[in-house]
């Protein structure tokens, strides 16, 4: 099993180079966070100015609303790791992205996303990790670090 985060299904609703992608690992099983879900929503909705109930309907007919359950546990985890790694310009990883690290983590699975700085994250704390296409076509390497 996959864990997925957000922009990852971003990549897939809006017919990114990592479209493909994200479509086979959804054939297997692939599951995105409860955080994931609300991160998806708001980026369809606020960015991207979907109607609330087909941005809710998007994410249900990938098969993705009963999202992983974050509980407290994972909550502290996704929280010390967004405050070890957070900078707003050098890794911007949001806590949905943390949340979704530390289910995979913890469920020992690997995370699904072509966002580097989340990457980075996981390099940095050996976080197994599906490197997925960015939307120029690129792919993160740890590289640099």
């Amino acid at each position: 099993m996959t864990v997925l985060d957000a922009f990852a299904v971003l990549a897939l609703l809006k017919g990114e180079t990592a479209a493909p992608q994200v479509r086979a690992l959804l054939t297997g099983d692939a599951s995105l966070t409860s955080l994931g879900i609300a991160e998806v929503i708001d980026h369809l909705v606020r960015i991207l100015g979907a109607n609330e109930e087909d941005a809710a309907l998007d994410v249900a007919q990938l098969g993705l609303l009963d999202g992983i359950a974050v509980d407290a546990a994972m909550g502290l985890a996704a929280g010390r790791l967004r405050a070890r790694h957070y900078h707003r310009s050098r890794c911007a990883v949001s806590l949905a992205d943390c949340a979704a690290a530390e289910v995979a983590r913890f469920q020992s699975r690997p995370l699904a996303t072509a966002d580097p700085h989340l990457l980075d994250v996981c390099h940095t704390e050996g976080i197994a990790a599906v490197v997925l296409m960015a939307a120029d076509g690129s792919r993160w390497s740890p590289t640099g670090l």
